[in-house]
Order: structure tokens, then C-alpha cells, then sequence
């Protein structure tokens, strides 16, 4: 584990889970959900508090894709679930290049046989009293082009007087699986421009044309979050399922199943396409305040 400080924030990181943030607390308090001993010593990336999301965000409809005449083919890879998520960042060690009492830079380089995906991606985390900033590279290692993104999958302890706050043109439907469906203008009572509570039904959708600023409000904790993306970062996650004790708020590049819907001709989904070498970036700043 590698320790951050600043002011009264400190930042814990698991580079050999998944490259991930294994705790983030002001005074103490967590601003997202902790990483466990217990969880820690399973290396189990489901409990830390935020994960890369790499070469690309979320799922893969049918575990295959089509680009440039060629079908590429995914394992599942995430318990029970049918479908490839999330890529494959988060299920590998990454190393540290650097690091510092408040910087840190961690590398991962991923060539597999037989893996559609070759590529090296860079996170450069910086910790400053007023908040965290991470900074991701991702390069194409590959011998062909191929579509991009990236993200970041924070968690959040699901206190009852949370409250979300930010603003995004569309709203993808859910299908089956997990899967992202039809894509429509986001309705009055789905959307969190206002500030709004979690929702107290099931909620797994993404917010599109999101302009890059969340809002957090943890009252009984005396924190708030204040979440800035890069437009690069154009699409927001919500994962809240009344069942858990926790909800997830995702900053992410592409549509769920983009390479899918790009296969399908739809446009304005946030993948980049990378020739061989090229490579694309993007940074998130997680603002904390009382």
C-alpha cells in the first residue's frame, strides 16, 4: 500500500489490487467507501474504493465486437455476470513508477496472448489539502487501431441523507444483463440538477452529455465531494440498488456497450479510436469540503 497526505486528507492506494484507491478520508471520515483488512488480505477488488476502468468502461453486449471487419471475443469476467466488464485494468498489478507523500504514479503495461486489447495506461494521483487529482493515460500497444476509453468506479457508502447533485442531456435505458438500451433526453424525474436523494428503486444506468461537475453532500459525515471531470469524461455511471449499503458514481469516456453500438452505427458514444502508438488522456479531481 502506498500512503498519501495532505492537509487533513490522506489517500490510501492498492497498486497489486487492480491499480486501485483503497481508502480516501478528511479527518478521518470516509469520503468513499474503505478497503477492509479482510477484503485487503482476498486482494478483492470489489471492496476497494475506486478502480480504473480499462481500455474501456463497463460491459461488452455479447462478450464480442466487430471493428474494421475483424470479431474480437471476451471472457466474463466478473463473477456471475454473462458479460465482460470493466476491462481488464482492474484485474491486474499494476507497478509504481514514483511516488512521494502526496504524488504517486502507477504503471501498467498489459501485452496477453490472445487478449483483443494491448495497451499502457498510466494513473498519476496527486493529493493536495483541498482534494485528489488523477490523471490517466491510456496507450494503444497494438498492432492495429481499435476503439478506447476509459474510466474511474469510485464507491460510496450509502448513508440515508446522501445527496447528488449535476447535470447530463441524456439518459440510456437498461436491458437485460446490465446491458445499455435505447438512449433518451433525460426526464425530469430521473435527472439531479436540482439535488436529489438516492433513488429508492434499482438504478443502473448511464448520464450522458454530462458536463464534467458532481456534487456529493454526505450531511451526517460533514463531507461533501465535489467530482470535476475533463470532457473527455462526457458520461456519468449511477449503480444504486436499494439492497446494498453502498452506490457507485462512475466518471467515465464511453457509452456501456459502445463497441457494440459502434458496431451498430450509432454516434456520440466517447470511444476514441487509437491507431497503433496513439494514445488518449484525461483527468478527474475529487474536490472535498466540510
Amino acid at each position: 500500500m502506498i500512503e498519501l497526505a495532505a492537509g487533513d486528507l490522506t489517500v490510501t492506494l492498492a497498486p497489486e489490487i487492480g491499480g486501485s484507491i483503497a481508502t480516501f478520508r478528511k479527518n478521518g471520515v470516509d469520503v468513499m467507501r474503505a478497503l477492509t483488512p479482510e477484503r485487503a488480505a482476498k486482494g478483492d477488488v470489489l471492496g476497494v474504493a475506486s478502480f480504473p476502468m480499462l481500455p474501456y468502461a463497463n460491459r461488452i453486449d455479447g462478450n464480442q465486437f466487430t471493428f474494421d471487419g475483424v470479431t474480437y471475443r471476451f471472457e466474463a469476467n466478473n463473477g456471475a455476470e454473462r458479460f465482460n466488464v470493466h476491462g481488464t485494468g482492474w484485474h491486474s498489478q499494476w507497478q509504481v513508477e514514483a511516488a512521494t507523500a502526496t504524488t504517486a504514479r502507477l504503471t501498467l503495461e498489459r501485452r496477453v496472448a490472445g487478449e483483443p486489447y494491448h495497451y499502457r495506461a498510466t494513473q498519476d494521483f496527486t493529493l493536495a489539502p483541498e482534494g485528489l487529482t488523477l490523471s490517466t493515460t491510456l496507450q494503444n500497444l497494438g498492432p492495429v487501431r481499435m476503439p478506447f476509453g476509459f474510466g474511474h468506479h469510485p464507491w460510496f457508502d450509502r448513508d440515508a441523507d446522501v445527496e447528488l447533485r449535476f447535470r447530463a442531456g441524456h439518459f440510456w435505458l437498461e436491458a437485460p444483463d446490465g446491458v445499455a438500451g435505447s438512449r433518451i433526453t433525460t426526464p425530469p424525474e430521473l435527472e439531479f440538477s436540482r439535488g436529489a436523494g438516492l433513488p429508492p428503486h434499482w438504478r443502473n444506468n448511464n448520464y450522458a452529455g454530462w458536463d464534467g461537475v458532481a456534487e456529493l453532500r454526505f450531511p451526517a459525515r460533514g463531507v461533501t465531494l465535489v467530482i470535476e471531470a475533463d470532457p473527455i469524461l462526457a458520461n456519468l455511471m449511477l449503480y444504486a440498488d436499494p439492497k446494498q449499503s453502498f452506490f457507485c458514481l462512475e466518471p467515465q469516456t464511453n457509452v456501456p456497450c459502445a463497441v457494440n453500438k459502434l458496431e451498430a452505427g450509432e454516434e456520440g458514444l466517447g470511444l476514441v479510436v487509437l491507431a497503433p502508438g496513439e494514445a488518449m488522456a484525461g483527468v478527474v479531481r475529487f474536490g472535498v469540503a466540510q
